[in-house]
């Protein structure tokens, strides 16, 4: 478990690094000043963020991977409160 999370911050990192350096390298190549860095920032931080949450997912909710989320397994128990919902 403290791997998969210390793998994470290197997920995070590495999008972002590889993100604002192909900008510099873009930014270099067709010589314009900030566009492309701060674009690659952008897209590197979106992707490491939504890729972040793709990873964590299966971490905050293990039931839903199961399929015992649904709402036929919970409503199978009877309540008892006298059938009042």
């Amino acid at each position: 478990m403290a791997l998969r999370l210390i793998g994470l911050g290197w997920y995070v990192a590495s999008c972002i690094v590889i993100g604002v350096v192909g900008g510099v390298l873009i930014d270099q190549w067709l010589d314009t000043k900030l566009l492309f860095t701060l674009m690659g920032l952008a897209f590197g931080t979106t992707s490491a963020f939504y890729g972040l949450i793709k990873m964590i997912q299966p971490l905050i909710k293990p039931d839903s991977i199961n399929g015992n989320n649904s709402p036929e397994s919970s409503s199978s128990q009877p309540d008892d409160n006298g059938g009042n919902p």
